[in-house]
């Protein structure tokens, strides 16, 4: 992922007024390191809010993301799931379902969008990971090589479909 500076986070957002995207909490940039990430993305440490921006069709777009609230029928229980974007079948246990308003005037109305995350944004952490013999079926370095970079084309095709459709104002 290209390096973005505050400015380029806050102009990003596709599905935020101005007052969200001032009011917005952003990382500290510095201790990123760019070249192991898909997209940015953190949460909020004042409110249940966490922000993604991703490179679609090379520019930044970022949307503003809340946690859909546990099920009561589930109340007390976690529910193992995978992340839509990493696909990670091994970290299944801090997923969340997570919403984001459309842009535009559909988000105005109230339409919304989700699908299911890691919690606290590990994707491409998760996607660089050794895979399992089970997940590989070999254990030649190259092979590993490939089934990690087919893992990491797919959450940025992920990632970003998604924001597009966040984005997308019918």
């Amino acid at each position: 992922m290209k390096p973005l500076t505050d400015s380029d986070i806050r102009n990003s957002f596709v599905n935020a007024s101005k007052r969200e995207v001032a009011q917005a909490s952003l990382p500290d940039l510095a201790s990123i390191d760019w070249e192991q990430r898909e997209y940015l993305g953190w949460r909020d440490s004042k409110r249940p809010l966490g922000y993604v921006v991703v490179e679609v069709d090379g520019v930044p777009r970022g949307v503003i993301l809340r946690a859909a609230p546990p099920s009561t029928a589930l109340a007390g229980r976690r529910r193992r799931a995978i992340c839509a974007w990493c696909e990670d079948p091994l970290e299944t246990e801090d997923v969340t379902m997570q919403v984001a308003k459309r842009g535009g005037a559909a988000g105005r109305k109230g339409d919304t969008i989700g699908t299911l995350i890691c919690t606290d944004y590990v994707c491409s952490q998760n996607v660089r990971r050794k895979p399992t013999f089970s997940e590989l079926g070999s254990k030649d370095p190259d092979d590993r090589e490939l089934f990690i970079m087919r893992r990491i084309e797919g959450l940025t095709e992920r990632s970003s479909a998604f924001v597009a459709q966040v984005a997308k104002t019918r």
